[in-house]
């Protein structure tokens, strides 16, 4: 048997104050309207390492693209990348499209309620299977997403790392003791939404938390080492160079491959700097052996940034032109390609260093560029 981490009246308590709160200060997010099984799906996969706001922007422009399953299954895999740009981990955009035909394909485009059902389905892990459930159809699946678990470390003041595996049991074992079982759907949602508003990662509005008084954190004033860091990971600079080549008022994009990094996601060829090598040798060299292209007038465009995970991504980006007429690449690192006018490459998904070129081509000097 579990151990019980509150007395029978501390854990009503704890349940009533983030019931009212929810009640009071829940967010009107579009997905909480009628609580569809689809939407709940699409809301959960997009929110996963991104804003909340951001999330609310597309998942609103989504739906008008793809209002159900169906709508999914329909589409290319290019017009769900697309309505995804932006987003980032662009290998949940392709597990819907999968989901999407499977649930067509066996369930008429409906999404069960079962929970290894769904864990089943691509792209959803255990936190992502019982939000679907719990949100959707108000099973009594617990959930621990980072919020709640922030949250739990601090109300037991939780001295070892969420993420190791003692103090996922731990937190596994509270999900489960705090969860009213007939009100799965909301209880979950008011856990998320309290570590989303009121116990945040800085600065966390202790002074009107209405769980002060069952917070062993605050009262032993660790609240601000809860949860305990995991040991930070440095982060891997990788400098690459990539190049806008221009031929008779019309710029190359080439498409990736699909099982490679950022596959099927569309780009200007280049790649990583080499040893030595300076970011226009670097361009002549990348173009050459993925097109075998030969370029030159290079023009440094801008430099950007881009953060994931475990990278830090510095893009040297120059606008070039071929030396020969022919304008057919031998394809050697992509899948096809396009010449088209700047105009046009609106239409295609590009990764976030290649679509922040594209953008200050477009503000700034595409005039200035074209005309050299």
């Amino acid at each position: 048997m579990n151990k019980a981490y509150y007395r029978k009246e501390e854990k009503e308590s704890i349940q009533e104050m983030l019931l009212s709160w929810f009640a009071a200060n829940g967010r009107d997010l579009p997905w909480r309207k009628d609580y569809d099984p689809y939407q709940v799906w699409i809301s959960e996969i997009m929110g996963q390492q991104t804003q909340m706001d951001r999330v609310v922007l597309y998942f609103n422009r989504w739906m008008k693209l793809f209002p159900d399953v169906a709508a999914v299954a329909e589409a290319s895999e290019q017009e769900i990348l697309k309505a995804w740009e932006g987003l980032g981990y662009y290998s949940r955009a392709k597990n819907i499209c999968r989901t999407a035909k499977l649930l067509v394909q066996n369930y008429d485009g409906r999404i069960p309620d079962d929970l290894q059902f769904l864990l089943a389905l691509p792209g959803v892990g255990p936190y992502t299977a019982a939000a679907i459930s719990s949100i959707a159809y108000n099973t009594p699946h617990p959930v621990l997403d980072a919020n709640v678990e922030r949250l739990f470390a601090r109300l037991l003041d939780l001295n070892i790392p969420v993420k190791q595996a003692p103090a996922r049991k731990i937190l596994q074992s509270l999900a489960q003791e705090l969860l009213p079982g007939n009100r799965a759907r909301v209880f979950n949602q008011a856990l998320m939404e309290f570590g989303a508003i009121v116990c945040t990662p800085k600065s966390p509005s202790c002074g009107a938390c209405p769980l002060g008084d069952h917070c062993r954190a605050r009262k032993r004033r660790t609240v601000e080492q809860r949860p305990v860091p995991a040991s930070k990971i440095k982060k891997i600079e990788i400098t690459m160079a990539c190049g806008i080549i221009f031929h008779k008022d019309r710029i190359y994009i080439q498409q990736r491959l699909p099982d490679d990094v950022w596959g099927s996601l569309w780009e200007f060829p280049g790649g990583r700097l080499k040893s030595g090598e300076t970011p226009e040798q670097a361009v002549c060299r990348e173009i050459l052996e993925e097109t075998e292209f030969s370029v030159f007038r290079l023009l440094p465009l801008t430099t950007v940034a881009h953060h994931y995970t475990k990278y830090r991504v510095i893009l040297h980006g120059f606008t070039c032109r071929l030396r020969k007429s022919d304008n057919r690449p031998v394809l050697h690192a992509a899948c096809q390609y396009r010449w088209l006018p700047l105009s046009g490459l609106a239409d295609f998904p590009f990764p976030a260093g290649h679509r922040k070129l594209l953008a200050f081509l477009c503000a700034k000097k595409y005039r200035e560029y074209r005309k050299k």
